[in-house]
C-alpha cells in the first residue's frame, strides 16, 4: 500500500511541471486592417437597388485569452450605402455614399496548427455616421416607383447590429497576416421609421473581405 501511495504521489509532483508548460500564456496583438464593403439598404416598402462598393481601414486590438478563444476590438473608417440602377432606363445611375466610425467588439475562436489557424468572429458592431454624398444624372427623372429616397437625408446617426464571419490566419516571424469574410445584419435604422415616416424599415446589410496585419506585444 505505502509502494502505491509513493508512486502516485511521484506521478502527481513529476506531472506538475508539465503541467504548468502546457498552461496557456496570453497573447496581446495589435495592428491594422483594410479591405472592401459590399453594401445595401433595406428598405420597406421594397426599394430596386444594388450594392455599393466602398473600402474600409482601420485599427485592431486581439487579445488571445484561452485556447482556441479570445476578445477582438477595432476601430474602422468605413464607406457603405447603396446604389440604384434601372433596367428600363439604363442611361440613369444613383448612389449614396455614407460614412461611418464603427466599433465591432467581437468574440475571436480559432484553432488550427503553430503557423495556419483557421477562425471566427462573431458579435455586436456600433457606429457612428459622419457625413454622405450623391452620386447622380436623373436630373429629375424618376425612373423608380419609390423615389423618396434621393429626397432623405440620415436622421439616425447611431447605426448598430450583429456582425461576424469565418477567416484564416498565417503566422509568420514578421507577423500574423489575417484574411476574413464578413457579413454585417443592422438593427437599427438610417431613417425615423414612425407611422407617419415613408419608411418602416431603412437597415444596412454589408458584406466585407479585409487583410489584417497583428504583431504581438505582449
Amino acid at each position: 500500500m505505502k509502494r502505491v501511495i509513493l508512486t502516485l504521489t511521484a506521478i502527481i509532483f513529476t506531472s506538475l511541471p508539465l503541467s504548468a508548460q502546457q498552461k496557456f500564456k496570453h497573447e496581446l496583438y495589435v495592428g491594422g486592417s483594410f479591405g472592401m464593403t459590399f453594401s445595401y439598404v433595406s428598405f420597406m416598402p421594397r426599394v430596386q437597388h444594388g450594392f455599393l462598393r466602398g473600402y474600409s481601414f482601420g485599427g485592431t486590438i486581439l487579445w488571445n485569452t484561452e485556447k482556441n478563444l479570445g476578445l477582438l476590438a477595432e476601430i474602422n473608417f468605413s464607406q457603405q450605402g447603396w446604389k440604384e440602377s434601372f433596367p428600363d432606363d439604363p442611361q440613369y445611375h444613383y448612389e449614396r455614399r455614407t460614412n461611418y466610425v464603427e466599433i465591432p467588439f467581437l468574440t475571436h475562436i480559432y484553432f488550427g496548427g503553430k503557423h495556419v489557424k483557421a477562425f471566427i468572429n462573431l458579435g455586436p458592431k456600433i457606429g457612428f455616421f459622419l457625413n454622405e454624398s450623391t452620386s447622380e444624372n436623373l436630373n429629375g427623372a424618376k425612373p423608380n416607383s419609390t423615389n423618396i429616397q434621393h429626397y432623405l437625408y440620415v436622421e439616425k446617426y447611431i447605426d448598430w447590429g450583429l456582425c461576424g464571419g469565418p477567416g484564416i490566419e498565417f503566422r509568420t516571424p514578421i507577423g500574423n497576416f489575417q484574411l476574413e469574410g464578413r457579413y454585417y445584419y443592422a438593427l437599427g435604422n438610417i431613417y425615423n421609421s414612425r407611422k407617419q415616416d415613408p419608411f418602416s424599415k431603412s437597415a444596412y446589410q454589408i458584406m466585407s473581405a479585409k487583410i489584417t496585419y497583428l504583431f504581438r506585444i505582449k
